[in-house]
């Protein structure tokens, strides 16, 4: 049975789209919007009856995904949405070629005034992406793919395998020697995990090249915690090698990048594995608690060593005329790392598990109106 699609009204302003879908009694409603696309699915009363209703929409430009919202009322369904740049649109979708089932909402419709919107250049490869893959395929017999793409896909796979070798290396020696292992863990498996903990700074310039979305800050500052704890307060403490809590800590990461590379490639490689998805965005919920205390214990345990040692630590006199208490830094460290710390890690990827998991997989809103 072909798929049924709603009639949808769309209108515009400089900054905003709203889209109204012309279902009445809607149930069940989805919208998962990508800064480039909109799939929505409901089942309600539409032009074709009681069904299932379906409909996917490419923009014309990039929209604000992350503050993309939808409201439920008895006749309608309305998909509020931001512009990533504000400017007006010649048409929403990307193709010249608009479905029939998309229709202008005159009621609202506004354009900018004693201006005619003129259309940018636009790379037809992009706008008719599935229709040039096909043809792609049918004249060398392959996919053509972006060394961005190639290149991502290839430093994923890279990355989960050097987590997977660290998690067979601690399996197979746990298997055969048991708990005496456990005090070898960083002798038989430390100088891959700083090799592979190193190269995680990529994923800070990743983004600086347009290689990922969003901000380089934010992977900076978690692969520079994680080396932190691992190269100043393992590597530089011999004493710290044998501690248990150094293997707890990297099965902890070692899991965490297990599923999360897997996840990446599988968005690379535009495949949606629900398994993999609901443990990329619920497998943190056990594990960032449990790592946090693993991190703080590492720090909590090298206080006394570096007390012993100085290391680190500035006294007066020197040529500079500081000083720096490494004692008191770590004391600090270990609040912000507990309190704030935790809780906007967590809190973050709530809000990032609402989103992908959640019930509308969009900020939703439910009105009900009395008629």
């Amino acid at each position: 049975m072909a798929n049924l699609s709603p009639f949808v009204y769309w209108s515009q302003t400089k900054q905003t789209l709203l889209l109204k879908v012309d279902l009445k009694d809607a149930k069940g409603a989805i919208a998962d919007f990508s800064p480039v696309s909109v799939n929505f699915s409901a089942n309600g009363h539409g032009a074709r009856g009681v069904n299932a209703y379906k409909f996917e929409l490419h923009f014309y430009a990039l929209i604000d995904d992350e503050n993309a919202t939808f409201v439920v009322s008895d006749n309608k369904i309305e998909l509020q949405i931001r512009k990533l740049e504000p400017e007006w649109w010649p048409r929403l979708v990307a193709t010249p070629q608009k479905p029939h089932w998309l229709k202008i909402d005159f009621d609202r419709w506004r354009t900018e005034d004693d201006v005619e919107v003129e259309e940018k250049p636009r790379d037809v490869r992009q706008d008719y992406e599935k229709e040039y893959a096909d043809l792609q395929k049918r004249e060398l017999g392959y996919i053509k793919e972006k060394t961005k793409k190639v290149y991502m896909i290839f430093y994923n796979l890279a990355m989960f395998v050097g987590y997977l070798y660290i998690m067979v290396v601690m399996g197979v020696l746990y298997y055969r020697d048991g708990v005496d292992s456990i005090g070898k863990t960083y002798a038989n498996v430390g100088n891959a995990f700083k090799f592979i903990q190193l190269l995680q700074y990529l994923e800070v310039m990743h983004p600086m090249f347009g290689y990922t979305k969003g901000s380089p800050v934010v992977p900076f500052f978690q692969v520079s915690g994680r080396n932190f704890i691992l190269f100043l307060m393992i590597d530089m403490e011999p004493r710290m090698y044998a501690k248990p809590v150094v293997f707890c800590v990297f099965i902890i990461w070692s899991l965490v990048e297990l599923v999360r590379y897997p996840y990446y490639l599988a968005q690379l490689l535009g495949r949606e594995v629900g398994l993999l998805t609901w443990l990329r965005y619920t497998i943190w919920i056990p594990l960032y608690p449990m790592g946090i205390l693993c991190e703080g214990i590492i720090v909590l345990r090298n206080i006394p060593y570096i007390e012993e040692t100085k290391r680190f630590t500035v006294e007066m006199p020197n040529p500079w005329n500081i000083t720096f208490d490494m004692v008191l830094f770590l004391k600090i460290y270990l609040m912000l790392l507990i309190i704030p710390g935790s809780y906007l890690v967590m809190s973050h990827m709530a809000k990032l598990r609402s989103k992908k998991l959640g019930k509308g997989r969009a900020k939703r809103q439910q009105h009900l109106h009395a008629d």
